[in-house]
């Protein structure tokens, strides 16, 4: 049912051959650059010398599925695309422009986007000239119910003024950031679902202050998490993205294909934490033979491969479903591989660093680091426990259409 196209086959063909000749090669040039900086969000050269080549081969925009800005590719053809990329995920995915929230973002510009604002920032963004951020979780309010969002736009003549604080916004930090996508509330006492607004906003507008960079597990990723303080800031009312009050169906146009991003860049994580598990087993001996022949070592191997190929069935079930019958219709597939995958990868990974005894817990393997990242994912578009609350209330509707609804 999800065999690839034959123009998935010949993108994941040269993808590879990308990942094997450039970026693998590429890892050392990377952190060296970035530790000879010694500015945490510095932009190493690599990356531009990268997307240079990747543009060279055709390898660029991969995951739009609007056929005038990328190649068109389903959900279903890019997925095994994005899991290649989630190997090197520090570089790849950006090398490719391929990278959220840029991704995300350039969807939300292409399908509510004016004229004006595809002029000014979407085609830039295509061309990985600029970099973006996503404005949304808040640090006084439970965001994980975006209805709490506080932060407000309130309408001023031609104006709407922009009041409020955000954080981990991510890409804020990004040294080719230019601009917002910030998610508010214009209309208090409008109906639950509709007090939500997004606008476009230049990072460098009067009243913006970047005020820290949040670590991930102590660690300062290049893009930062920016806390930001919104202090009387004036944008222009075309500055809205396509109607007061649609904050909340443009985040949902925005998070589906994000999911399958996510997840399949984890598998690819967790194939080639997989692999590091694989050949430090065979490579280490105790007790006078490899640890590759014990048999604990090869539960966890055997484990981890079923786990994957579970995890990515499912995620390419998502990606299908996603291409034929919509976005609503793979509701229950779409949380149900947000919650599966960042655990299984956490689980890989986890394995991986204990073959690698006190080694794994360093920078000199990517595994503490990677295991980082997707402990981050299980709060990245949602909660584990917002996404399972959406599967029991789907499964409970199922068998009984009238639960939970009032008379």
């Amino acid at each position: 049912m999800w065999e690839l196209t034959d123009r998935a086959k010949r993108y994941r063909e040269y993808l590879l051959a990308f990942m094997d000749e450039h970026v693998y090669p590429a890892e050392p040039v990377y952190w060296a650059q970035m530790a000879a900086s010694g500015d945490p969000h510095h932009y190493p050269p690599i990356v531009e010398e990268l997307k240079t080549e990747a543009k060279k081969r055709g390898l660029w925009n991969l995951f739009h599925p609007h056929p005038e800005w990328g190649p068109g590719l389903t959900n279903l053809e890019y997925a095994p695309l994005a899991e290649i990329m989630g190997r090197s995920l520090h570089i790849a995915p950006e090398a490719t422009n391929c990278n959220a929230p840029d991704t995300g973002n350039m969807e939300v510009l292409t399908l509510f986007g004016t004229e004006e604002h595809k002029e000014r920032w979407l085609k830039p963004l295509l061309a990985g000239e600029i970099a973006s951020s996503f404005a949304m979780t808040e640090p006084a309010v439970a965001s994980s119910d975006a209805s709490n969002i506080e932060l407000r736009m309130e309408r001023d003549g031609d104006e709407y003024v922009l009041n409020g604080r955000k954080w981990w916004t991510s890409n804020a930090l990004h040294k080719n950031c230019r601009v917002l996508i910030v998610m508010g509330k214009t209309d208090p006492d409008a109906p639950r679902h509709r007090q939500q607004s997004m606008m476009v906003v230049p990072l460098d507008t009067p009243g913006i202050t970047v005020l820290r960079s949040l670590p991930l597990f102590g660690y300062q990723d290049r893009e930062g998490h920016g806390e930001l303080l919104f202090e009387n800031v004036r944008v222009p009312a075309t500055a809205l993205l396509a109607g007061e009050g649609d904050g909340f169906m443009i985040g949902q146009a925005r998070l589906g294909p994000g999911r399958i991003h996510h997840c399949m860049r984890s598998i690819g994580a967790a194939e080639r934490a997989l692999d590091l598990m694989i050949d430090r087993a065979q490579a280490r001996v105790s007790f006078g033979e490899p640890l590759a022949n014990r048999a604990n070592i090869q539960d966890w191997i055997a484990e981890a491969r079923v786990e994957i190929e579970m995890a990515r069935l499912l995620t390419l079930k998502t990606a299908y479903l996603m291409d034929t019958v919509g976005n609503r219709q793979a509701r229950t597939e779409i949380a149900a591989i947000k919650v599966a995958v960042p655990q299984m990868a956490l689980k890989v990974i986890d394995r991986a660093i204990q073959v690698h005894g006190a080694g794994g817990l360093s920078n000199d393997f990517p595994l503490a680091d990677m295991y980082a990242q997707q402990r981050t994912l299980r709060f990245a578009d949602g909660p584990d426990e917002v996404h399972k609350r959406t599967l029991a209330h789907m499964e409970l509707r199922r068998r009984d259409p009238r639960w939970g609804r009032t008379a």
